[in-house]
């Protein structure tokens, strides 16, 4: 692989496009965005993530989330040198762990190196030119041939990526992208775990690395970028890898303090696992943090996740509207010009990817908005291929101006800056419990929200209606509490 690198960068079609992709997939993506003071948006570069989701052979699936900068050649080019590096045939079932790690870390060492055997003549000629002494009438011509020199040199990129192998999963991550893994545990709550730690100029132990370098972390934390990127760790860049020392801040690196070296964290066993797996730019968590603070990111997003999935019958669709959700969260935040509004005035690239792990999808499709007061309500639904049924617990969100709590609890998944309007429509967000049922119906008895409902529940009547299905008696019940002393147009909802 690493012998034609160049063919990489010069061809017009990439050669991952004959691979077969997974089916269990869905992606999601929205370019950057600027907001105008009247909230209109305008794309500000072209779109610079890209993403891979593979299926190999012998049970090996191969998922990748990159995030470019500076343009997109950088992740381009990692996203077929690294296919390359993984699915031809390096990978089997009988490698262990140490075998898969060393063969992750190989193939990133092999992108970086045959990346940059790809413009080593570009800086050649470039550093040429840089200290070529010319007459007068020459120097606009020159100037402008290191300008294009330049945009076909610079630029790198963040990548994270997914392995499943045997039924393992293997991440390696390079900067700042995201792994949540959301599995159902045996008491049937929903898990969420952040696999690995970004490499960012916040992170403690990148800072220590740093340190031991003999950089002064204490201006890279007061700074918080390097060469206007707050990764740590990146592929490509040359600006970072071979001119790092004529970069101020790293001046003092007794050696190359920007490394594109992954992090892989031991394997996680996927038998008998049920849930997603999803991989972010960093585009897509900044975008949400930005509108709803740092603090509940990965529960919000697995929450709007499992709330499509419930809704959604593709994980092409599912993925989408997630980012659509998260995208048009920022855009509410900024122009309700409150709280957070100031944070939010522009968005990088955003993509989101999907991978299910034996999770049904659902059947029919619901609207989800965005709104106030949330309240606990339950939907059943089944897997067709399962006699088991899958009890989502969703909140239902009714318009309010007050704060926002979930339920009894005093937390809410919406900053409270978010706008909320009268008029928005009910909500349906998933909280972070999943309850797994082996009979057709589920008590009420334990305090639970599902009502009972036989085989036939879906079933019209005599009069061709359907009974309900969603139990909306604990709303009632809270939103009268809430709204006693005012009888307002919502205020005498629910049965009469």
């Amino acid at each position: 692989m690493a012998a034609e690198p160049k063919a990489l960068m010069q061809s017009q079609q990439s050669w991952t496009d004959d691979l077969p992709l997974c089916q269990m997939c869905g992606v999601g993506t929205a370019p950057n965005c600027v907001y105008s003071p009247d909230g209109k948006g305008t794309q500000s570069h072209p779109m610079e993530d890209r993403h891979l989701r593979l299926r190999g052979e012998e049970g090996c699936f191969l998922y990748a989330v990159f995030n470019g900068y500076d343009g997109n050649r950088v992740a381009d080019f990692a996203a077929q040198c690294l296919t390359a590096e993984l699915l031809l045939g390096q990978l089997n079932s009988s490698h262990t762990d140490n075998d898969v790690r060393r063969i992750l870390v190989q193939a990133f060492d092999a992108v970086e190196k045959s990346y940059f055997s790809t413009i080593d003549e570009a800086l050649a000629r470039k550093a040429h030119l840089s200290n070529y002494v010319m007459p007068h009438n020459e120097s606009q011509k020159v100037q402008e041939r290191l300008k294009e020199l330049e945009q076909e040199v610079s630029g790198g990129a963040t990548a994270v990526v997914a392995l499943i192998l045997s039924n393992k999963l293997y991440i390696a991550n390079v900067g700042t992208n995201r792994v949540l893994l959301c599995k159902s545990s045996s008491d049937g709550q929903n898990q969420v775990l952040q696999i690995g730690r970004p490499h960012s100029t916040d992170n403690d132990e990148e800072l220590q690395r740093l340190a031991a370098l003999g950089v002064d972390t204490a201006r890279i934390r007061q700074a918080g970028q390097i060469a206007g990127q707050n990764s740590t760790r990146r592929l490509g860049d040359y600006r970072l890898k071979i001119n790092y020392n004529e970069i101020d801040l790293l001046s003092a690196a007794t050696a190359k303090p920007i490394i594109a070296e992954p992090e892989i964290p031991g394997s996680h066993s996927l038998d008998n696992v049920t849930g997603f797996l999803l991989l972010m730019s960093e585009g897509l968590i900044h975008a949400l943090e930005s509108a709803h603070g740092p603090e509940q990111v990965n529960q919000e997003i697995v929450a709007m996740v499992a709330a499509e999935l419930a809704q959604q019958s593709s994980l092409e669709a599912v993925a989408q509207s997630v980012v659509e959700r998260v995208k048009r969260l920022h855009h509410d935040v900024f122009v309700s010009g409150r709280q957070r509004a100031a944070y939010c005035s522009r968005h990088e690239d955003m993509t989101l990817l999907i991978r299910t792990i034996n999770y049904p999808l659902a059947d029919a499709a619901l609207t989800p908005t965005q709104g106030g007061r949330i309240y606990p309500v339950s939907v059943p639904y089944s897997n067709s291929q399962s006699t088991s049924k899958t009890s989502v617990t969703l909140s239902l969100v009714m318009p309010s101006q007050g704060t926002l709590t979930n339920g009894t609890n005093t937390a809410s998944t919406l900053e409270e800056g978010t706008p909320t309007p009268g008029s928005q429509s009910p909500t349906l967000t998933l909280q972070s419990t999943n309850t797994q049922t082996q009979s057709s119906s589920s008590s009420s008895g334990d305090g639970s929200l599902f009502r009972q409902r036989g085989s036939q529940a879906a079933q019209p009547d005599e009069t061709g209606r359907v009974p309900p299905y969603v139990d909306f008696s604990q709303f009632y019940r809270l939103w009268g509490a809430d709204n006693s002393d005012n009888r307002g147009p919502l205020g005498g909802l629910g049965p009469q």
